[in-house]
């Protein structure tokens, strides 16, 4: 394959969970992969990936910036990963926010449209666009009802790519992601804090682990899963939105019973509850029906929510400790190593 035959692959907020498996992915499947990244221009080795990344920075608020890059490549595929996400940016300000989860979607389609239009495009949005739904399971006909600022962004970003899609005739499709971890994901989520503190006690780093409520429920997949059906989607023969999800929710209580039991530990002996991290109950359950994604992309997990939860342990404990965690044994057959 020549230069000029090879694919190229933008993709944003590449040096994220999300963005770094699926640069992961796509180097693997012959494809150039660009990156971009608020923190600065790089070169970048991934676990996965056969040679470096080119990572270019980028102020997603900057349209002009954005049509230049896009002109630059015109990329076969764009992903949009780059958001801010975290529970702490929900209410912080707002206008920033919306301007990044929002706006810069709109950038982003508006230079496809004018400078690349042959270019496949996917928006990552979320399940906070379902915060206050009235039903569950949610699915691609669920009625978008956001509760908060980050939801807000990513029910307009995914109204403008269905309008782009319609009246501009572009490949544009957005990917509703419910939770997803991995080992990679950042301290800050509830999953990394449960998995890295249970190491830090079995390691004799820390003695206790302070949650809100055990009784909450998520629908928890594996980050390079979901990925992987962001890039089925961008190879279906005409663009459409999908839900991915696992299909199945799980407690707190749960995720910490499997995180400790893995270490050989008893969760009961070190997980206190703390009133103040309680939040809000969910109405409803946010549970995705991925049956969609099932039928049109032939996509399911492959890593099921115990798999993932040993996963993020073991990678845990083994930063912590070059010796393999109780119970750790040769991976099983499919199931991913970081």
């Amino acid at each position: 394959m020549t230069e000029r035959d090879t694919k190229t692959a933008l993709i944003t907020g590449v040096l994220g969970q999300d963005g770094s498996y699926l640069a992961e992915l796509l180097a693997t499947k012959g494809y150039r992969v660009i990156g971009t990244s608020h923190r600065g221009a790089q070169r970048t080795r991934l676990v996965g990936a056969p040679k470096e990344i080119e990572v270019l920075a980028l102020d997603l608020a900057d349209g002009e910036a954005i049509r230049a890059l896009v002109k630059r490549y015109r990329p076969h595929h764009l992903y949009n990963l780059a958001a801010r996400a975290s529970s702490a940016q929900l209410f912080d300000d707002v206008v920033a926010t919306t301007r990044i989860n929002g706006l810069a979607v709109v950038h982003l389609l508006e230079a496809i449209r004018t400078e690349s239009p042959q270019t496949r495009f996917c928006q990552a949005s979320s399940s906070e666009v379902f915060a206050k739904a009235a039903q569950s399971p949610q699915n691609e006909l669920t009625p978008l009802r956001p509760r908060n600022a980050y939801g807000a962004a990513k029910v307009f970003a995914q109204n403008m790519v269905e309008a782009y899609r319609e009246h501009h005739g572009l490949f544009a499709c957005t990917a509703v992601l419910f939770n997803h971890e991995s080992p990679r994901r950042g301290l800050n989520y509830v999953t990394r804090k449960i998995t890295s503190t249970a190491a830090r006690i079995k390691a004799g780093l820390e003695n206790s682990l302070a949650l809100g409520n055990l009784d909450g429920r998520r629908d928890w997949s594996f980050a390079g899963d979901v990925v992987h059906a962001m890039w089925l989607m961008l190879g279906q023969r005409g663009p459409d939105d999908f839900v991915l999800a696992s299909g199945e929710t799980h407690s707190v209580r749960e995720l910490c019973e499997l995180a400790f039991g893995r270490l050989g530990l008893d969760y009961r002996k070190h997980v206190v509850v703390d009133p103040e991290q309680e939040r809000k109950v969910d109405a409803v359950e946010l549970r995705g029906d991925s049956t969609k994604a099932r039928l049109r992309l032939g996509w399911r997990p492959a890593i099921d929510f115990k798999e993932l939860v040993y996963m993020m342990v073991d990678a845990d404990y083994k930063a912590l400790s070059p010796s393999p965690a109780p119970g750790e044994k040769r991976p099983r057959k499919g199931s991913a190593r970081v």
